[in-house]
């Protein structure tokens, strides 16, 4: 009998960092269990079926609205009145759940101080499966800090009801631990175990030449909108760091890390961000400038990053990517998510809180990053099988729940 498992909080369009954790669990669950089927309940339903190449991958339409009214009064409606269901199974994501043997909630970061405004969504991605008694397994992701008494009470009512939850790092796994819950295990983002070198061809991007080393660059637009809002010009200062780098003799390869194909809408979408950085560099810049200005599967980008000598970002899974190739990263952050990834490559020194970002700052640290780049990728590369080790971890559970073992 094959196992079928529901995603969410994942996509394969968009921020690719949800497309690597997607991808990651898709690969990694199937060599567990061959005839395993999987749906997404996505955010993008049209995009992401364009982008589907999995045989054993169904796309739903589970976008907000469908998501919060439809989908969750349906499944409410399944757990009080049984003699509905036959008609309810008829919106795709209540058919899924109704077959599925686990929900995987792949949501970045959830029940986080600060972020209070993504509650409702927190809890409406894991609700329908609560009602419909699907075992929702919460793959590695930031929690916490469970500060607020929204926050609080909101996090204390739904974790202790999870299956199973995998921590992301010592820092989340502190503020889970100090809810009293059980039902958890320390791990690492499951995007590590993706492989990268089965890309299906990297795209041939003209890299300019020269001697000076080849710096990537994936600018945010999360970081945008809270440098903006403390009164500052995130792309001039974007654009400004490219001169330099370009003034001491390097090249920059300009990586936005999200990108959703045909919409100017900024939502998951570095792309509109990244082209006002390029417009804005200077014209010698742009000539020593690789702009990778098309969207790409998960897998290729990583290859690209790969390339770089130095890479500079804002975007979490961008980091990811950098870590998991062992490419000397350096990281303007907003949250502890960042702190605790680092600290398992032992690279925390090379995080800056956005709090403390400033354009010199920025030049100072990533001097010391070049200076220092050979022995930072030796201690990534030493660090890397250990934590893509912990991270498969949590397909072995998955895996547990889903064949009932």
């Amino acid at each position: 009998m094959s196992q079928h498992i529901a995603i969410i909080g994942s996509a394969l369009s968009g921020n690719k960092g949800a497309a690597s954790m997607l991808e990651a669990g898709l690969t990694g669950l199937t060599k567990r269990m061959p005839e395993a089927r999987f749906t997404l309940l996505s955010m993008y339903p049209q995009e992401d079926a364009k982008l589907n190449p999995y045989p054993n991958l169904e796309i739903v339409d589970a976008r907000p609205l469908t998501l919060g009214v439809t989908i969750n009064s349906c499944a409410l409606l399944y757990a009080v009145a049984p003699p509905l269901r036959p008609l309810l199974r008829k919106q795709p994501a209540i058919a899924a759940l109704a077959e599925a043997d686990a929900l995987l909630d792949q949501g970045g970061i959830t029940f986080a101080a600060g972020r209070e405004k993504f509650l409702i969504y927190n809890v409406a991605s894991v609700l329908p499966a609560l009602f419909m008694r699907v075992p929702v397994f919460k793959c590695a992701q930031a929690m916490g800090a469970f500060k607020g008494r929204l926050n609080r009470l909101t996090a204390k009512a739904f974790l202790p009801r999870m299956r199973h939850i995998i921590t992301r790092g010592r820092i989340t796994h502190g503020h889970v631990e100090s809810l009293g819950l059980e039902n958890f295990e320390a791990g690492a983002d499951l995007a590590f175990t993706l492989d990268h070198t089965a890309a299906h061809g990297v795209p041939d991007i003209s890299i300019p030449r020269g001697e000076g080393a080849l710096v990537g660059l994936s600018p945010s637009v999360v970081m945008q909108k809270k440098i903006d809002a403390a009164g500052r010009d995130y792309i001039a200062e974007m654009a400004a760091f490219a001169d330099y780098l370009a003034q001491k003799g390097h090249r920059v390869f300009l990586i936005p890390h999200s990108v959703r194909t045909g919409t100017d809408k900024t939502h998951n979408n570095d792309l509109p961000l990244c082209k006002a950085v390029y417009d804005r560099m200077a014209q010698t810049t742009r000539a020593a400038t690789a702009f990778l200005d098309y969207e790409v599967d998960a897998r290729t980008l990583r290859q690209l990053i790969a390339k770089c000598d130095v890479f500079v970002t804002s975007r979490f899974h961008a980091m990811v990517s950098g870590l998991a190739t062992a490419t000397p990263t350096l990281v303007i952050g907003w949250s502890h998510k960042y702190e605790e990834v680092l600290e398992m490559f032992g690279a925390q020194r090379w995080a800056l809180a956005h709090a403390d970002y400033s354009p010199e700052g920025l030049q100072t640290r990533f001097e010391e990053l070049l200076s220092e780049r050979e022995g930072v990728a030796k201690t990534l590369a030493e660090a890397l099988p250990t934590v893509k080790a912990t991270a498969a971890v949590q397909l072995d559970r998955i895996t547990q729940i889903a064949t009932g073992e």
